[in-house]
């Protein structure tokens, strides 16, 4: 399973295609991948393992994502003002 993730994200170019967000406004593919970006660290984190899958979510908000709404999300986190759901 490592090898596979490892695969995709040597071939990642820009975010795929989610069915789940079908129209041109990305602006919640943005939000649920910077979500689950952060779900997945504190999970594995928990648990003592390797976060490296991790890293797919958040090539995917990167690339969808403006800067400046991450570095807000990340200021929010810190500050403990986040409003989702981590």
């Amino acid at each position: 399973m490592a090898e596979d993730i490892q695969e995709k994200l040597q071939k990642y170019r820009t975010a795929p295609f989610d069915a789940r967000f079908p129209n041109q406004n990305q602006t919640r593919n943005c939000w649920q991948n910077y979500l689950d970006y952060h779900r997945c660290q504190k999970a594995l984190e928990a648990k003592g393992v390797d976060v490296a899958p991790c890293d797919w979510y958040k090539r995917v908000y990167t690339s969808l994502c403006p800067v400046s709404w991450i570095e807000k999300w990340d200021t929010q986190r810190d500050e403990g003002t986040f409003p989702g759901k981590i």
